[in-house]
Formats: C-alpha cells, sequence, structure tokens
C-alpha cells in the first residue's frame, strides 16, 4: 500500500476532539503522521466525510458462540443460570467443523467491524475435531479464525487455551468438554503457529481458561515456557459466585487472590470479567500492573452480576471491553450496558463520570476501553497516534441519533441514545472495509453463515 494522506474536520486525538486533522498513513499501514489545526490540507489528502474515532479492541470473543446467540433465551426448568446455559451452549462447541468455524467467525468479524471494533481477541479454546478427535494439523481450528480475518478485513489476536479440567474438585474434563483438552506445550506451540503465518493483521498470546480449569502446575509450565515474551496472557476469573465459592472450597482463597497470590501477573495479563471482587482484590491488581477485561453484554445476558466499576476506576486498573458470546456486537451498546447497569444498582447516574476533569460518562469510559484495548491485544500503540496502526470509524453524523447534536456531545450521543452505530467507513491498516455500513463481501459471508445455521440446528 503506497503512502499516503487523509483528512477529517475532526478527530478523536489524546482523549479528546481535534479540528482540521491530517493524517499520514505509511506503506504498512500505520500513522506516519498526526497534524492538528490543518485548515488548508494538501491536495493529495483524501478528506474523509465525517468525524473520526480510533478502532476499538474487542478484547474477549469466543466466535464459535455466535452461532448460539438468540438460541438459549428460553427456559423449560425452574431455574436458569451461566451453568445451564453452559450445558446448552456444548452443544455448538461439540459440533462446528474448521470449515463452519470459518464461516461463522467471519460473519461475526464483519458484525464486530460494523460495531466499531477494528481488532478482536479470540480466546479459542476449541483446539480438536467435533467430539474431540485429533485433528491432523493442529492448528486447524486457530487458521480457520485467522482464514476468516483475511476475509472481513479485522485485525485478529488469538489467543489458544490451557484447558485441562472441568473444576477444582474435577480432575478430567467431561465428555462434552474433550476438544478443549490442551497442554502447556500444545498451547505454547499453538502461539507460535500463529506467530509465524505471515498475516500482517494477526498476532498471537496465550490464555488460561480459568483457575478452575488449569491446574496450577500447568499454568507455571505454561508461564514458564512463554517466558519473558512480550505476547498478551489472558484468563476468566471471578465471573460467577459459584465459581468463588468453589475457589474458597478447594484452596482457601478468592480466585483473583489467588491469582496475584501465585502467579505473579503483570501488565501482560489480563483479567476477564474479574466481576465478584473485595476491595483488596482490587488494590491487588492494580499494584501488579495487570488489566481487566468487561464483557457487559454477555455478563448481563448470563446474569453474572454486576463489577465493581468505581472501584476499578479509582484504582486506575486498565479496563477494555470484550463481547464475548456475542449477545451484543457493538461498543457503544457495551459501554451503555456498563454504565445503565451501575446505574441501576446504586440507583445513581453519571456513576463513571469523574467531574471536574472528567465530567463526560461516555468520554472516561470510552477512553478508558481505547487505551486498554490496544495493550490487550499486544498492539505497542494504538489510537491515533504516530506509530499506531491506521484503523479509522467515519462517523455519519446524518444519522438520526447524531442529527443536531453539538460536535462536543457526539460521544455521548452516539453510546446514549442510538440502537447502533452508525458510521460513513471503517477504516482497517488505511484500507476501508466499509463503506456506509456494508462490507464489500457482506452478501456472500451472510449466505455462508446461514448454511452452517441451517446445517448445525437442522433437527435440533
Amino acid at each position: 500500500m503506497p503512502e499516503h494522506h487523509l483528512w477529517a474536520p475532526r478527530a478523536w486525538i489524546g482523549g479528546r476532539w481535534e479540528n482540521a486533522v491530517l493524517l499520514g498513513v505509511d506503506a504498512r499501514g500505520h500513522w506516519s503522521q498526526v497534524q492538528t489545526g490543518v485548515t488548508l490540507p494538501p491536495s493529495d489528502a483524501r478528506q474523509l466525510p465525517g468525524p473520526a474515532l480510533p478502532g476499538l479492541v474487542d478484547a474477549h470473543s469466543h466466535a464459535f458462540q455466535r452461532a448460539f446467540a438468540g438460541l438459549s433465551e428460553r427456559r423449560a426448568t425452574d431455574a436458569d443460570d451461566f451453568w445451564s446455559w453452559r450445558d446448552r451452549m456444548y452443544q455448538v462447541a461439540q459440533r462446528i467443523t474448521p470449515e463452519q468455524m470459518q464461516a461463522v467467525a467471519a460473519h461475526l468479524q464483519v458484525e464486530l467491524l460494523r460495531g466499531g471494533y477494528t481488532q478482536v481477541c479470540e480466546f479459542h479454546y476449541l483446539h480438536h475435531g467435533p467430539q474431540g478427535q485429533p485433528l491432523t494439523d493442529r492448528a486447524r481450528m486457530c487458521q480457520a479464525l485467522a482464514a476468516a480475518a483475511s476475509l472481513s478485513g479485522i485485525g485478529l489476536t488469538v489467543l489458544p487455551v490451557l484447558y485441562e479440567r472441568a473444576g477444582f474438585a474435577q480432575p478430567a474434563l467431561r465428555d462434552d468438554q474433550r476438544r478443549f483438552s490442551s497442554t502447556p506445550g500444545l498451547v505454547h506451540q499453538l502461539m507460535r503457529d500463529m506467530q509465524g503465518l505471515g498475516q500482517p493483521l494477526v498476532n498471537a498470546g496465550v490464555a488460561i481458561h480459568s483457575l478452575r480449569a488449569a491446574s496450577a502446575s500447568a499454568i507455571t509450565e505454561l508461564l514458564w515456557q512463554v517466558g519473558d515474551a512480550d505476547v498478551p496472557i489472558h484468563i476468566h476469573v471471578a465471573e460467577q459466585t459459584q465459581e468463588v465459592d468453589d475457589c474458597l472450597a478447594a484452596t482457601g482463597r478468592r480466585p483473583i487472590e489467588l491469582l496475584c497470590r501465585d502467579f505473579a501477573p503483570d501488565a501482560r495479563w489480563q483479567l476477564v470479567h474479574a466481576t465478584h471482587t473485595i476491595p483488596a482484590e482490587v488494590d491487588a491488581v492494580a499494584a501488579t500492573g495487570a488489566g481487566i477485561v468487561v464483557c457487559p453484554g454477555t455478563e448481563a445476558n448470563l446474569g453474572d452480576g454486576f463489577c465493581d466499576l468505581p472501584a476499578w476506576l479509582r484504582a486506575g486498573v486498565p479496563m477494555a471491553i470484550g463481547s464475548d458470546s456475542h449477545v451484543t456486537r457493538n461498543w457503544p451498546e457495551e459501554l451503555r450496558w456498563l454504565e445503565y447497569g451501575q446505574r441501576l444498582q446504586r440507583r445513581q447516574r453519571n456513576v463513571a463520570a469523574a467531574p471536574p476533569r472528567e465530567p463526560a460518562t461516555a468520554a472516561r469510559l470510552w477512553q478508558a476501553a481505547l487505551a486498554a484495548g490496544g495493550r490487550a491485544a499486544g498492539q505497542p500503540v494504538w489510537g491515533i497516534a504516530p506509530g499506531a496502526r491506521a484503523d479509522l470509524l467515519v462517523l455519519d453524523e446524518r444519522a438520526p441519533a447524531l442529527v443536531g447534536i453539538a460536535p462536543s456531545h457526539l460521544l455521548d450521543a452516539l453510546v446514549f441514545t442510538g440502537a447502533e452505530p452508525h458510521w460513513r467507513e471503517v477504516l482497517v491498516a488505511g484500507t476501508t472495509v466499509l463503506r456506509d455500513g456494508r462490507h464489500a463481501d457482506q452478501d456472500a459471508i451472510s449466505a455462508r453463515f446461514a448454511d452452517v445455521m441451517d446445517t448445525l440446528w437442522s433437527g435440533l
């Protein structure tokens, strides 16, 4: 891609709107120049058709669960919770093939681009074939995700997952979990396989499913193999109260307390969900430099509970967002759920705001997610800044939810008044992948997804 220039009437830079912004894109698809106040752009600059925001990282995804979204919203028994949902979700986990995974992931990734995400972190634990048989190519399922990304144009961080047991008191996997089986050696090798793919928009790290699903010895071995490599390390932790209770019963400690004591997380680590905490655990995470990833849409859908948002914000812990099970697939909705959950719980408004320095709720949450997301994806620089990948979301000010909104309040309206984002264009690495809300291959990608859904759910 040759070097070129873009010009935006306004752009979100360094936590605020700046006017008349000239952006240089180098041959690698990264920002080479960011200059504000350029009222007369050079003749070779393409003028963007609206204000520009950086793309956001979706820091937690299980792509295959997109094939289950909307299909678990009925109850046939006296109670329904995360654990009963999980058992039903395994119907997809047991059956989906690599080819079907690619089709589902490509459809999802186009939806995520439409939702304002330009990078997605895939917490990937389907290592083997349907029903658990070994695959000839150990990386085939990971490769399906990368192939989908090459179709959609989204950036992808693959996080192969260490998963070896069903629970603290269950040293083996259940039959319906046998596809998830992995060892530290397999996880580390899958990471290396993905790093060696040669796709410029694909990188990799590692993940640990949870403290209940991996033994202390296996976690220690994986961390030894990773060593000092600057790669993201993700783990589910403290999502459910039962998980907390089980961890206390098995170890005498709460999950985040145990993690911080025994495994010395650092700035590479991302604690996914971190829903059920006590103040000492928030302080412990802050002291390590690790970040958290909250997934408000999924956490609401599964009845997980509310995180202690004010405590995490006060402690300055980096906080990215994720779409997890993909019942929601755009970041304005995730931020809205995050704030509204706190309002309902506390019977207050603008809980996340911090006047006088940060009086705008949407801006504070957005900036937090933006700053933390790049690190969660293993990106050394993220946003509209020299050296960062040239990802942009170009707002459509003609959209009904944004008409008449003062420029200073565009982000507020985008998060709190719109049903979905409104983009004129979405760019990844300087290339336009969505124009007027559509992907060039959207119809074909959607048709393949529909065929997969028919096959997966026929007769069920």
